[in-house]
């Protein structure tokens, strides 16, 4: 195997990221557009023959040139990107492949969490991560005829949300409700997990979840090896699917309720597949209308859009108490200047 270089490609380096590009294009992977650390291994003449990138806890855009493949530049790759992780404390990684991939990745480390066959493997580098999450959540566990499951991401918590889990806590004999812990989100995830526990302090047979790492928002799913923006849609809704029918076979969970956003297109493919792929795995779903206000659907985005704005006056009648304490007092000037600070705060 010949010796190549590998080193960090930067933002500001045009040609790199231009190699780089067409390299991925070529190996059938668009750059994704979340990435916050790029190396690439180079040949004798500086030319870019593979390359990978970080974001987060996970691996992304990995492609070797085919007229170098076999030649083990992809462990090169992989081991640049786990040792860069490892220097900044990150030892729990993760990535996504194609099937086709899957065992390769499995002989460097990797182990699968679940797959969603022809489309995506979902992979991590503890052999027990996954079933020992689950484990965890099975200590949780309690009896019931009627279990039901929420996962919200909450930024921030309206009275939708408040709608919604009080329908189904109503509605069921516990309730599970999962917050979204990845910090994608401009409320990050210890405020949102505040707000959610306060704005339901009310109801009393609720047991609360962070996510952890194996349901992740769609700000962070991979798009680099999706056709277009509704097959990353699609594949980000099978595998969460996928990932959540472990999490109720581990908590007795036979019902999911999610909300209506009509003017939502991801929501929409989201709830087309739960609606499909749920009741297959003996989980009913149920999705509630949204709740409205003046004849406007509760929008967290529209709560961002009058925070950014200083319209604070203008969420009391779109927040609970809790959420509109919280966003007039002190605690909240750091999240109120990064919402101000942020171009758009809608999202479609």
């Amino acid at each position: 195997m010949s010796e190549y270089s590998i080193s960090k490609v930067y933002p500001s380096d045009k040609r790199g990221s231009s190699q780089i590009e067409k390299l991925l294009l070529a190996e059938g992977i668009r750059r994704d557009k979340n990435l916050d650390y790029t190396c690439a291994v180079y040949d004798d003449d500086y030319n870019i023959i593979a390359t990978g990138s970080c974001f987060g806890n996970t691996l992304r855009c990995m492609a070797v040139s085919h007229e170098h493949q076999g030649e083990g530049l992809m462990n090169q790759v992989v081991s640049h990107l786990v040792q860069y992780e490892y220097e900044r404390s990150i030892n729990h990684l993760f990535l996504y492949t194609k099937c086709s991939s899957a065992k390769f990745f499995g002989d460097l480390g990797f182990y699968e969490i679940v797959r969603v066959d022809n489309q995506i493997v979902f992979m991590e580098n503890r052999r027990t991560g996954f079933s020992d999450y689950l484990a965890d959540l099975a200590k949780t566990r309690q009896d019931g005829r009627k279990i039901a499951a929420l996962v919200l991401n909450a930024n921030p918590f309206t009275l939708g949300h408040q709608y919604l889990v009080e329908k189904a806590a109503g509605e069921n004999d516990v309730l599970h409700v999962f917050i979204v812990s990845e910090d994608a989100s401009l409320v990050p995830f210890a405020v949102r997990k505040m707000l959610v526990v306060n704005g339901t302090a009310h109801l009393k047979n609720i047991i609360y979840h962070d996510t952890g790492p194996y349901i992740i928002s769609s700000a962070t799913f991979p798009s680099y090896f999706q056709k277009d923006d509704e097959a990353v849609i699609e594949s980000h809704a099978n595998l969460d699917l996928s990932v959540f029918v472990r999490i109720a076979d581990a908590l007795g969970i036979n019902a999911r309720y999610v909300g209506e956003e009509p003017k939502s297109l991801v929501t929409g493919i989201y709830n087309r597949i739960m609606s499909e792929r749920l009741p297959e795995n003996g989980i009913k779903c149920v999705i509630i209308p949204r709740r409205t206000e003046g004849g406007q659907v509760i929008s967290a985005s529209n709560v961002r859009q009058a925070i950014k704005e200083g319209r604070l006056e203008d969420i009391r009648e779109l927040v609970p108490e809790s959420t509109y304490r919280y966003f007039t007092s002190p605690e909240s000037e750091e999240v109120v200047r990064r919402i101000r600070g942020t171009d758009n705060v809608i999202h479609y």
